[in-house]
């Protein structure tokens, strides 16, 4: 019996030491959890970043950093002194902008979906911004079986810092552009079917929208090899927001996020480097057309391509202006060759 209280008791401490050390963002307007919250340090690195649940891990966050930006629905939402993460709930204003209406442009049964709308995506290294993209793009859709036919860029533009180099054996300092991806969209269409091994779903149903996560991991217990260099904690966590308790088809899309984290370093370097892919989707247009064709350019990250300076609408996921506030002059945009 005293053997049975004693670890009830443990049990109880353990579990208040664990909640101590998670902090959980809330919306101010319904009280509802916060997913995708971004924490920015005063250096511009992305800290943390909130779950389903809205949580995130308190140890992630250090002193040094004194100031912290918070981060959601690409806008500066708060700035918080390291003291005001001693609460375990914190309130923030989400109604930075009302979720827009994606517009449909025809109703009339046909061959193919189209999903237009923007997007963002970047990378960070060791938490720190290393390249950036945003731009407008188009999803071609089998109108019966809800697969992804094609992905289709229209305009993009690019940025990357100056600092970063390429010296073969620091992956720390490598410019990582080539793995910045448009969003894959392959599984919005049929959410509820989606089935992976090892995959956990959890679902969130909020006052405006219901939320899907998708997380999987590999490479947890050892790294893969190959020519020198060492990989390990690889993890993806797709999040899709539809309409509320709607039936999460291409029609009820709102947004898609994922985020792809992955260690890498070469052998002879101690430590291992924390490279997160971010990719972004948020749709605009929805359309039935029974010809897939379409303009189209090609996403290439040496170079922007645009013809309109479509980041001016006020709807769009202008991450830039986020990170160029930490980077100022050093985040340069790449020729723009349209």
């Amino acid at each position: 019996m005293k053997r049975n209280y004693l670890l009830q008791i443990f049990f109880l401490l353990a579990l208040q030491f664990f909640n101590a050390q998670t902090i959980t963002f809330i919306s101010e307007k319904t009280n509802k959890p916060l997913p995708k919250v971004s924490v920015f340090g005063k250096d511009g690195s992305i800290l943390a970043y909130s779950d389903i649940e809205g949580k995130i891990d308190k140890h992630l966050l250090k002193p040094e950093q004194e100031k912290f930006q918070i981060v959601y629905d690409n806008f500066s939402v708060a700035s918080l002194a390291y003291s005001d993460f001693d609460k375990e709930v914190i309130k923030i204003n989400d109604r930075v902008k009302d979720i827009e209406a994606v517009v449909i442009k025809n109703n009339k049964p046909a061959k193919y979906i189209f999903v237009k709308g923007n997007f963002n995506t970047y990378v960070t290294v060791n938490n720190k911004l290393n390249c950036y993209a945003d731009g407008i793009v188009t999803y071609i859709f089998d109108n019966k079986t809800k697969k992804l036919k094609s992905t289709n860029v229209e305009q993009y533009r690019v940025y990357r810092l100056e600092d970063v180099k390429f010296e073969k054996k620091q992956t720390a300092m490598w410019d990582y552009d080539n793995t910045m991806d448009i969003p894959d969209m392959k599984e919005v269409g049929n959410i509820l079917e989606y089935k992976r091994k090892n995959a956990v779903i959890k679902e969130l149903k909020g006052e405006q929208k219901d939320q899907i996560e998708i997380t999987g991991e590999a490479l947890q217990k050892k790294e893969f090899a190959f020519f020198g260099y060492r990989f390990f904690d690889v993890k993806s966590i797709i999040n899709a927001s539809y309409e509320k308790s709607s039936q999460k088809t291409l029609r009820d899309l709102l947004e898609f996020n994922e985020i792809a984290f992955i260690k890498l370093k070469h052998k002879t370097e101690p430590n291992y480097n924390q490279l997160v892919l971010y990719t972004n989707f948020y749709p605009t247009e929805l359309d039935f057309k029974n010809d897939n064709n379409i303009e189209k350019v090609k996403f290439n990250t040496n170079n922007s391509n645009y013809t309109t300076q479509y980041w001016t609408d006020a709807s769009f996921p202008n991450m830039q202006t986020v990170f160029s506030s930490f980077f100022k002059d050093d985040l340069k945009e790449k020729e723009n060759k349209k």
